[in-house]
């Protein structure tokens, strides 16, 4: 039996755990906090994330947890359509039904920790599934890899009722950003991003909240119903950090996985489908072949898929939130919704 110490008991943490074999693992997994999160968020579940899902065994689950997602469209601040598209087979489930379900794929033999990690677990593999602030990353990678905070802030939150008629989509302004999609159970999934001074840690959410609302005021019916609805107590407000490339996502007995790994901001929608098909991956490689080799091959797989995806999410962050230039850049999402919707109809 060889030790694995996962260190966060987050998505990618609790994936990782599930699929190690528990014929040749002992798995532990350190969380800080045995509570579930106090307020839901949802997230999409792309294909390739469908398929780390259907390997820990959990995808009919999701399924019947999460929600599909009907047309959506990217829009201006006053809810013209700038693109349009129809996502196909993108599943959106809420962050605590997903926790529920990775934990309970876990076997028997999985031990639970519960408390902050000061210092790393030894002997055996340290799996450093701990978020942008990992421990791990820079316990053994160094103060090089320490987060770095954005001038943005984000919030999001989950409000009854379904989305507004011909609300659905993302919302472009000047310098700001807000997002209305389906979320389970005939709800509706909330978020809404620009700069701030507020943070970086302990936001205040009541301040947040009304600074969101003045700032969206009046820009589209549905944006104010969702505003109408949104209370504190249900509302996650932060600040977004990254992580730089840390070079290589193994070292010295240790190996990062989700957002310890490859922090991004939230603008393509892939954080938490990397995070799963990073475990995946890792569990399958660690099941299948001798430790060095297993670590190896996973940084190989890894690596370049997930700092590319990285730098493209800043890039679309810096498109979506910028300051000046809205008329020339929503022109030319225009110009290229034209020949696209065109394909459709022909379709």
């Amino acid at each position: 039996m060889e030790d694995v110490s996962v260190v966060g008991g987050g998505i990618a943490g609790l994936a990782v755990a599930a699929c190690l074999d528990p014929e040749r693992f002992r798995v532990v997994v350190h969380e800080r906090r045995e509570e579930p999160p106090s307020v839901e968020t949802s997230l999409a579940m792309w294909p390739e994330a469908q398929r780390a899902l259907a390997q820990v065994g959990i995808l009919p689950g999701v399924r019947q947890a999460g929600s599909g997602f009907g047309g959506m469209a990217l829009r201006n601040e006053s809810g013209d359509v700038l693109l349009s598209a129809r996502p196909s087979g993108v599943i959106g489930v809420s962050r605590a039904d997903l926790l529920k379900l990775l934990a309970a794929a876990l076997p028997a033999s999985v031990v639970r920790a519960y408390g902050p990690v000061a210092s790393l677990p030894r002997p055996g593999l340290v799996v450093g599934a701990d978020g942008v602030h990992s421990i791990v990353r820079r316990s053994v990678w160094g103060d090089r890899t320490s987060a770095s905070l954005t001038p943005y802030l984000t919030l999001r939150g989950i409000i009854d009722g379904t989305v507004p008629p011909g609300g659905g989509g993302e919302y472009w302004g000047r310098g700001q950003l807000f997002g209305i999609a389906p979320a389970s159970r005939g709800r509706t999934y909330w978020y809404a991003s620009y700069r701030s001074d507020l943070g970086p840690a302990g936001v205040d959410v009541d301040q947040a909240l009304a600074i969101t609302r003045a700032r969206f005021s009046r820009h589209t019916d549905a944006i104010d119903r969702v505003l109408m609805a949104a209370a504190p107590a249900q509302t996650l407000a932060q600040r977004v950090w990254t992580v730089p490339c840390p070079g290589s996502y193994q070292r010295d007995g240790a190996v990062l996985v989700g957002d310890a790994a490859h922090g991004m901001t939230p603008n393509l929608g892939r954080g938490a489908c990397e995070a799963l098909i990073d475990a995946v991956t890792l569990a399958d490689l660690l099941n299948t072949r001798p430790l060095p080799d297993a670590l190896r091959s996973y940084n190989r797989r890894r690596l370049l898929r997930s700092q590319v995806l990285r730098v493209a999410s800043s890039a679309m962050a810096r498109l979506a939130l910028a300051e000046k230039g809205q008329p020339l850049r929503d022109g030319i999402l225009r110009l290229a919704h034209k020949p696209w919707a065109a394909a459709a109809v022909e379709r």
